[in-house]
Formats: structure tokens, C-alpha cells, sequence
């Protein structure tokens, strides 16, 4: 059997009667659409990261979307982001009319380096968009002070960083506002597309949820501005949260993994994920960096092991963005970093015997280059 980055086929045996309680639940419940699974996982997923609003919608990508709309960004204004990102953050600023204007990332972590943002900011900034990345947090404090002296807003990309903290704080309770994508893949997952946006901002929850239902507040039939159709399932839902409760427990069984990688790759010359100061790493994805890595994914492929690559082509230098104007070499460390990157198989469920295969087989591989 092939080893891959990522299978759900291990959780949903030991979580399968609760997966399927949830799914009998709702379709019991004679409520399909926004119903009270919706409402209780709004209200549970705010609780947990400490903000009073939480607003479902179906995909993280839309989860950026209507939180930059409900932000006031839109048309003229410029979104200070990173290419290092997969590109629905990108998309997301594009789709409301922004600009987005990248910054380079921090050799070691692959986050945002905060200090290269003031030199990017120019009088049609309105927001900082920090990514979270892989499982941990942008430095948020200088950020934050950065935001402040020139009246921006600044809206959280966690779609990889659920239950991550920084120095204590849960990733998503740091900025005006904070967007989540529940891709089955992710620390938080659904089975299907999901996503939320959190802040503690009524006015911001009030737009999101206009936003997310055509525009419409009193009536169905009466579109108070225009908007979209957004909505979380109800049986994602439910499913979620089922699987919020166990939130810290993956990071745990997460943790747990990148230790043993930690341990029995440390006397090889990859470069493995390192931490930054203050943060707690919930280890969304495995990244390692080593300079020959194309023939490192190719030979683990005789040994029935595929891997994949986060991200190989950053944002700047794809045809749907070239109109941005961002030269080959302008972000040197972020183009650096995408040609030796790739990431090891990570997820709570990982066997440890499939575990300790890819190490030997990787291994192997790295003695022969």
C-alpha cells in the first residue's frame, strides 16, 4: 500500500460511529440549512478561541473573502500578504478588488518576516494579512504595534494553524478578525468543504453574516446589500463538532509525530522544521528542506512512498498573477525555499510503523546521493 502525505481511512475507523451519529443527527433534525448544528459550532468554536462571533461558510477560501468584505476592504485598497501561501489567500484579496502586495518569510520558519512590512505600506494599505503557516504563528506583536500606528486591520489566514498559540495565545484571537478552512486534511477537518471567520467585532459579525446569505438580514426575500451564498453545511457541522472536542488531542498525537522525526532525523542533513520564540507548533504539515529534494521525491517513489510539495510554485511567480509585477529574484528567500522544501506524512493517526518506514526509506535515499 502506497504511503501518502495525508489518509483519513485510520481516524474515520476509530471515529466512525460518532461521524455517522453526527450525519443521523441532522438528517433527524428536520433543519438541513442552517439549522442548530451551525449555530452550536459557531458558538463552540468562538468559546474556544476566546472572541464572541464566529460565522460559518463553506470554504476557507470564502472565510478570507467575506472577512476582508466585512473589513471594508475592497476596490483600490492594498492587502500586505506573503507568496509562500496556497493561493485561495490570494485569490481572496483579488476577488474583492484588492491588491495583494507580498512581503519575503523568515529563512527558518517560512512565516512572514514582520520586519520587511513597514517598507511596503503606502496610503492605499487597509489590511496585514499574516498566514499562519504550516502550524504556527506570524510574530504577532510587532505586527499588531505596526497595524496601530497606521490605522490598518489586520484579519488572521489560519486555515493551518488550528489550536496553534503564541506566547499563550490561541492563533485567530490576535487580529480584527481571523479566517479558518475545515479542508478534510486540515488539524480540523470536516468530511468536505468548510470554513469560519471569528472576531469580536459585532459589526464585522453582522456584515459576515449578510454576506454569507445574499446580502439578506430580516427576510429572505429582501437582499439588504449584495452578497453571496456561503453557508456551512449542517452536516459538516455537526461533524465538527464532534471533532472540536478532540481539537487538542490531535494537536497532541501531531506533536507526537514531528518529535519521533525530530529524534530519528536529526543525524541527516535535512533541514527539519524549526519553531519560532513563544509559539506552540501544532504541525499542520511536516516541512523539511534539503537542496537536492527532486531526487529525494523521486527515489522514495521506489519505495512505494509520495510525497508531497507546500508550495512548489509560490503565489508571485504564477501566469494568473504576473500582472502584479513581481520579477523573478524579488522574493529571494520565499523562491529559495520552494525548490528544496517537501513534506513528511502527517496526521494523529499516523502508524508509527509507517512512520519508521519512511524515515529508513528516506534515510536510505539520502545515503546514496
Amino acid at each position: 500500500m502506497a504511503t501518502l502525505v495525508w489518509d483519513y481511512s485510520r481516524e474515520y475507523e476509530l471515529e466512525r460511529k460518532d461521524i455517522l451519529d453526527a450525519v443521523e443527527t441532522v438528517f433527524s433534525s428536520g433543519r438541513l440549512v442552517l439549522g442548530p448544528s451551525v449555530s452550536s459550532f459557531e458558538a463552540e468554536f468562538a468559546a474556544y478561541h476566546g472572541v464572541a462571533h464566529c460565522v460559518g461558510v463553506d470554504n476557507g477560501t470564502n472565510a478570507i473573502r467575506l472577512a476582508l468584505q466585512a473589513l471594508g476592504v475592497g476596490r483600490g485598497d492594498e492587502v500586505v500578504t506573503v507568496a509562500n501561501t496556497a493561493a485561495p489567500t490570494v485569490l481572496a484579496i483579488d476577488a474583492v478588488g484588492a491588491t495583494p502586495v507580498f512581503v519575503d518569510v523568515d529563512p527558518d520558519t517560512y512565516l512572514m518576516d514582520v520586519a520587511q512590512v513597514a517598507s511596503v505600506i503606502t496610503p492605499r494599505t487597509k489590511a496585514l494579512l499574516p498566514v499562519h503557516l504550516y502550524g504556527q504563528c506570524v510574530d504577532m506583536e510587532p505586527l499588531q504595534e505596526l497595524a496601530r500606528r497606521h490605522g490598518l486591520l489586520v484579519l488572521e489566514d489560519c486555515a493551518q494553524a488550528h489550536g496553534a498559540r503564541h506566547h499563550g495565545r490561541v492563533a485567530g484571537s490576535m487580529g480584527d478578525a481571523a479566517a479558518f478552512s475545515f479542508y478534510p486534511t486540515k488539524v480540523l477537518g470536516a468530511y468536505g468543504d468548510g470554513g469560519a471567520t471569528i472576531t469580536d467585532n459585532p459589526e464585522v459579525d453582522a456584515n459576515l453574516r449578510r454576506h454569507r446569505y445574499y446580502g439578506m438580514e430580516k427576510t429572505y426575500y429582501v437582499v439588504e446589500t449584495p452578497g453571496h451564498n456561503c453557508r456551512l453545511d449542517e452536516v459538516q457541522a455537526e461533524i465538527l463538532r464532534r471533532k472540536l472536542v478532540r481539537l487538542d488531542d490531535y494537536v497532541a498525537a501531531r506533536q507526537a509525530v514531528a518529535a519521533r522525526y525530530a529524534e530519528a532525523l536529526a543525524d541527516t542533513d535535512l533541514v527539519l522544521p524549526a519553531t519560532a520564540p513563544g509559539n506552540t507548533h501544532v504541525h499542520y504539515v511536516h516541512v523539511v528542506r534539503h537542496p537536492r529534494r527532486d531526487d529525494i521525491l523521486e527515489r522514495l517513489k521506489a519505495h512505494d512512498i509520495h510525497l508531497n510539495i507546500s508550495y512548489p510554485w509560490p503565489v508571485h511567480t504564477m501566469t494568473g498573477f504576473a500582472h502584479l509585477g513581481y520579477a523573478e529574484g524579488s522574493l529571494p528567500v520565499t523562491e529559495r525555499v520552494a525548490g528544496e522544501i517537501f513534506s513528511l506524512p502527517m496526521y494523529p493517526s499516523l502508524p508509527q510503523e509507517t512512520q519508521e518506514h519512511v524515515v529508513d526509506a528516506l534515510k536510505q535515499v539520502l545515503a546514496t546521493l
